[in-house]
């Protein structure tokens, strides 16, 4: 099969990370006789240097013929201290979302048992924990109507939802916690919201469509408290733009290393997919920043395609290369490995799955990494 994926590599670290994901979809392709067509497009801060727009028109047209859109990073601190400034590269990212009709992001929180003891929590607390945050990006109060008064001593943000908007994600979400351990749970503010009293409504008139589904509710501060008491509680989380966007942060310290956490951000015909860490200017061109999180969005990518043996070997040689201590310097500081040799090692995981016996001497020369 023969796939478009566009390539939006960003700003900071977005580009050699997202060359690690490039050069393993090559190699999945090669393995399972698919071609993987890449097409790259500028967007954020990279974009508005070369054309002062976060996301050109030829950008955008890139991503709609695509299949698939593989995102790297976004942001750059010359533009972090104007926060008046009118154009700013994270603009880029929120117009895609928008022009795509990107109204779902997943975030996968995983823990990897090569990397419990690198979490903050109790290794008892996180051990196992495996659950999904299901969250609402196109609406909500970052979206709705925003004023300033004229002697600039008040402000308004107005938050508004609808129950269509709120059912699209919602049947996502269900139907995803089908294919797992059959628990939603939906995170709100109705004790205090009215869009969140309509979301429990629509949700829960929802829910005889999906008897097996288990349905909970927690309110969203409670919901914080038990992501950090009890994760392994969660299977699926389902909640709205606002709350989503916090919590899922807050999911983001299981893993022990926001260097592998991963996202997709999906809509009706479009699809995103990109790591959670953000632009880290300091580590740009320096060979150092964890690919990880971009390659495990490319095994989301290729989930999206239903090319699910595909996502499954690359998922192992992530694994793999936890299992063997090949990780940059976030995960293993005594004896790191570059961004290009995690990914090497990856690739040639790929290409011999089943081969464990490794080298690692020949990873730090840059030599074939299986033997």
């Amino acid at each position: 099969m023969n796939y478009k994926i566009a390539v939006l590599a960003g700003d900071g670290i977005g580009p050699e990370v997202t060359e690690q994901s490039r050069k393993a979809l090559k190699a999945i392709g090669d393995q399972y006789n698919h071609t993987f067509e890449f097409t790259e497009g500028l967007v954020g801060a990279a974009a508005m240097s070369k054309t002062g727009d976060p996301l050109p028109e030829e950008t955008l047209n890139i991503c709609e013929a695509a299949d698939a859109v593989l995102f790297g990073a976004i942001g750059d601190p010359k533009y972090d201290s104007d926060l008046t400034a009118k154009i700013r590269p994270e603009q880029g990212l929120f117009r895609l979302r928008e022009v795509l009709g990107l109204f779902c992001n997943i975030r996968p929180a995983k823990t990897f048992k090569q990397l419990i003891d690198s979490s903050p929590l109790k290794k008892e607390i996180v051990d196992g924990s495996d659950f999904i945050i299901y969250r609402e990006l196109t609406g909500g109060i970052y979206f709705g109507k925003k004023e300033l008064s004229e002697d600039g001593t008040t402000a308004f943000d107005g938050c508004e939802y609808s129950v269509e908007e709120i059912e699209r994600i919602a049947h996502l979400a269900f139907k995803r916690a089908m294919t797992r351990r059959k628990k939603l749970t939906l995170v709100d503010k109705a004790n205090v919201l009215e869009t969140s009293r309509l979301w429990r409504s629509t949700v829960q008139a929802m829910a005889d469509t999906y008897p097996e589904v288990q349905l909970e509710f927690l309110y969203a501060d409670k919901a914080a408290m038990q992501l950090v008491l009890n994760p392994k509680q969660f299977d699926v989380i389902l909640t709205d733009n606002l709350f989503g966007d916090m919590l899922s942060d807050e999911a983001a310290v299981i893993a022990g290393s926001i260097g592998l956490l991963a996202s997709a951000s999906v809509g009706e015909k479009n699809a995103v997919f990109e790591p959670v860490h953000g632009s880290f200017p300091q580590g740009a061109g320096k060979d150092m920043a964890n690919p990880l999180a971009s390659i495990l969005s490319a095994v989301l990518l290729l989930e999206y395609l239903k090319l699910h043996a595909e996502a499954h070997s690359l998922y192992r040689a992530v694994e793999k290369s936890l299992e063997l201590g090949i990780s940059t310097a976030d995960i293993n500081p005594t004896k790191p490995f570059s961004t290009s040799k995690v990914g090497d090692f990856i690739v040639d995981c790929i290409y011999d799955e089943d081969d464990v016996n490794v080298n690692i001497d020949n990873v730090q020369a840059g030599q074939s990494t299986i033997i």
